[in-house]
């Protein structure tokens, strides 16, 4: 009996450390920050398999208390940032956790998260890792935009958009509260290259296409805002397709006060331009380097800087072309042999320096410096020679699909030696004060531009033997030329301030007023924007939301707009405008136990002062003069949400119509001297008898009268690595006419755009991934492998039109295709 006590002694002696140890207390203290040093309150910390030990106060403070000496799982979650997950090995002593949680960008936007931004502005916000998993043959945030309701989907070799019946310059871009421009000289989408928009940077995203706030600058349309990301901890990405291949890197030092983003891009687009109707040698390459840094020197103050160096050259010798067109009863084919080539080039840089500083933890301001340089060059000499023919229709003909007979034969030489250098630098100043129910935001800005422009370019045509346009006098002339130079020193003066206003007893009235100024040295204008929205949520037991919203929207020209047919600047023009009127809802409800929300919105806006333009491809010519007044009018429909569970898929649809009136256009229509109609034409000096005619209203260039789109994923449910994306787009046709500088004859309409791309995808290995990897497999934080069918339905869409004479002088629009169905191959690795 004393053996076994003893030895029940001993082992309660030698258990007592342990035991003690098991009871000891660790005390964990910490704050819990947003990317941008903000302290986010009801962030819940849990122990893993234990459950909730503590929740974040106001100021993002924590602390709680745990037994034991095992290491420690803790997740801090939050509904609206990422999930964190920390391990920690308690010694029984205090240990200091802090913690910085990212935007949780991927939940899907107004659907679960509400906030100021949804309550007052008909704002879409959309998740950018779309960019990287939808089939798109320019990988940019622009692809995503054009799926949404107002947006213009009817080019996908370009980046550009019209929305609800405006053109590509009345768009805003933004990044970090820094307006993005474009290249001047750009002509058609081959040559356009990179947009300024690195996805693998961005943090978020939203899209105005109306009625949209006085903070944002004097454009008529549509606003795209973007903000870059902060990162808060090492990665890096690589992607490579049969497009081009990307790289990206970003991080935070030990110290937390600086992080850094930097992105590399290299696309060629030669692959896509091999499947248009001309053939040749395509020697496309466009470059893009790209950087966001910031830095932190105490809690108050810090800096940032973004930079980009973008250089796009587009060379192309073509060597043939063949375009099948016409009807059933009279098909057609145009055959072209070329000799020539063309080199374009397209080098831009940007700097910016915000520096921010937040006196209280109700201010910001900031100060914020930038500018933009680009050095465009346009060269080509191309000579054609083209034979018109008819094409046996008939299927049950020995010949068919063969030539007939000749209908025309031509040559043209065409040829530019354009030069444009610009510079624009900006100062400015943007201040926030949030408190209690107001969010007041104001700003100051100015600008200085400074343009230099060298044109020189012709065109001669020779048409079915006869050179047009006809000589009578026997000189030789030729059908357009142009030779002008330009230069352009402005200043221009903004100004803005709005006040975000929460009411009522449950605080579910909303309303943003405010008020923008824009003086322009050239013009001599002043110019004043009053904005309005007002939006109220009912109390009800479903979640609606109803808004509406006002506003005066100018838009002073720019030098495009100022410039004309001739090359000349006109001195006296004005500020384009328009008012928005608004009206829209938003739902949100639960079906399938899954998340979704139905937007609704209809719209007019009527324009005044507008400077009709004439589009080619890309390229917007304008007539630069005030002396067109116009409307659009609309409805947008768009619903998104968990059609198959843990992806988010929407559908868009718009119907709108747009029109303008010119108001110092008319025409006559002539007859012979036995009364026979003999044409139209714009003076009254050749006709013995004729009748006055004034076109009134015709359709603006834009006028796409109704647009569908979808965007869908799915993924195999037993093995979800294997996804699938979808997006299918279609708009009716726009208006064109004929080569010639009257806009009433422009009513005839394209085919409707109809696109349908599909990508399959794999992932090979999950960023969040259960087990550890072992061998090369653990230097990778995931890698994902697609595989995209472009134009799945080999629809050939047109953007544009090539006019040719037969020897009958019958005029003929040969249609300018743009893509056929193409597969491209992606790897995309992240580090």
């Amino acid at each position: 009996m004393k053996i076994k006590l003893r030895i029940k002694v001993l082992m309660l002696v030698m258990a007592f450390p342990i035991l003690l140890m098991a009871q000891q207390e660790t005390k964990v203290v910490g704050e819990i920050l947003d990317v941008y040093g903000k302290p986010i309150s009801a962030v819940n910390i849990s122990v893993f398999g234990a459950g909730g030990v503590s929740v974040s106060d106001s100021t993002g403070k924590y602390q709680f208390t745990i037994k034991g000496d095992t290491i420690v799982r803790l997740i801090f979650s939050h509904i609206v940032f990422k999930t964190d997950t920390q391990y920690i090995a308690p010694k029984g002593t205090q240990i200091n956790l802090n913690i910085d949680l990212e935007d949780k960008v991927e939940e899907l936007a107004g659907v679960t998260i509400k906030d100021k931004v949804r309550h007052t502005t008909g704002v879409i916000k959309v998740n950018p890792k779309l960019a990287k998993t939808m089939p798109s043959t320019s990988g940019g945030i622009e692809d995503i935009i054009k799926t949404l309701p107002g947006v213009n989907p009817a080019n996908e070799m370009s980046s550009q958009y019209s929305v609800r019946g405006g053109n590509f310059d009345e768009n805003l871009v933004y990044v970090n509260d820094i307006q993005v421009y474009r290249p001047f000289l750009v002509r058609s989408g081959q040559q356009e290259g990179l947009s300024f928009i690195n996805p693998d940077m961005v943090n978020s995203v939203t899209f105005s296409a109306g009625g949209f706030e006085a903070k944002y600058g004097d454009k008529l349309s549509s606003v795209l805002d973007i903000t870059y990301r902060k990162p808060i901890k090492f990665s890096a990405t690589a992607s490579a397709s049969l497009l081009g291949v990307t790289g990206h890197f970003e991080g935070r030092t030990k110290n937390k006060k600086m992080t850094y983003q930097v992105g590399i891009r290299q696309k060629s687009n030669a692959y896509l331009l091999n499947s248009l109707d001309t053939k040749g040698e395509y020697k496309p390459s466009f470059i893009d380097a790209q950087t966001f840094l910031t830095y932190k020197f105490n809690p108050k103050f810090e800096v940032n800087v973004l930079a980009n160096y973008s250089r796009n050259n587009y060379n192309i010798i073509p060597e043939t072309r063949e375009s099948d067109f016409g009807t059933i009863n009279q098909a057609l084919r145009l055959t072209i042999y070329f000799d020539g080539k063309e080199v374009d080039r397209f080098e831009t840089y940007m700097a910016a320096v915000s520096n921010i500083y937040k006196p209280n933890d109700y201010t910001t301001l900031k100060l914020i410096v930038s500018g933009f340089r680009t050095f465009e060059t346009e060269t080509y000499d191309i000579i054609g020679q083209y034979w018109l023919d008819e094409v046996e229709a008939n299927p049950n003909a020995d010949d068919f699909g063969d030539k007939k007979f000749n209908l025309g034969t031509g040559g043209f030489l065409t040829h530019a030696r354009n030069y444009l250098d610009a510079t624009i630098a900006n100062v400015s100043h943007r201040g926030t004060h949030e408190r209690n129910n107001h969010r007041l935001t104001w700003g100051l800005k100015y600008q200085m531009e400074e343009i230099n422009d060298e044109i020189s370019e012709w065109e001669y045509i020779d048409s079915a033997d006869y050179s047009l346009p006809i000589s009578h006098s026997g000189d030789f002339e030729i059908s357009r030329s142009l030779r002008a130079t330009a230069y352009l020193k402005t200043n221009r003066y903004t100004a803005f301030v709005q006040n975000i206003n929460t009411l009522g007893k449950d605080s579910n009235y909303f309303v943003n007023y405010g008020v923008r100024l824009n003086y322009w040295d050239y013009s001599k204008q002043t110019l004043v924007s009053p904005r309005v929205s007002f939006s109220f949520e009912p109390k009800w037991e479903k979640d609606f939301l109803f808004r509406l919203a006002s506003g005066f929207y100018y838009q002073p020209p720019f030098y495009r707009e100022l410039r004309n047919f001739e090359g000349e600047l006109n001195e006296d023009i004005k500020a384009q405008q328009s008012i928005h009127f608004v009206a829209g809802t938003d739902y949100n409800f639960t079906a399938w136990d899954r998340p979704f929300k139905f937007v609704a919105e209809a719209y007019y806006k009527a324009y005044d002062d507008l400077i009709p333009y004439e589009v080619d491809n890309v390229r917007i010519r304008y007539y630069a003069k005030n002396n067109a007044r116009g409307y659009a009018a609309g409805m947008d429909f768009r619903i998104n949400g968990e059609f198959v569970k843990g992806v988010e898929s929407w559908a868009s649809m718009s119907i709108m119509k747009t029109m303008e009136d010119i108001k110092d256009d008319f025409y006559y229509e002539y007859f012979n001297a036995s009364g026979e109609k003999i044409g139209y034409t714009t003076y009254d000096n050749i006709a013995t008898d004729s009748t006055i005619h004034f076109p009134g209203a015709i359709p603006r260039l834009t006028d796409q009268r109704v647009n569908f789109s979808i965007v869908f994923q799915d993924y195999l449910p037993k093995w979800p690595k294997f996804k699938m994306q979808m997006k299918m787009v279609f708009g009716t046709g726009l208006p064109f006419g004929p080569p010639s500088l009257d806009r009433y004859k422009d009513t005839l309409r394209i085919a409707p755009y109809r696109r349908v791309d599909i990508g399959f995808s794999y992932t090979v290995l999950e960023e969040e991934r259960k087990k550890k990897e072992t061998g090369i497999a653990r230097h990778f934080k995931s890698v994902w492998i697609s595989a995209e069918v472009f134009n799945l339905l080999k629809i050939k869409n047109v953007i544009s039109y090539i006019w040719v004479k037969d020897v009958y002088g019958g005029q003929y629009a040969v249609p300018n295709s743009l893509t056929s169905r193409l597969i491209n191959l992606k790897l995309i690795v992240g580090i």
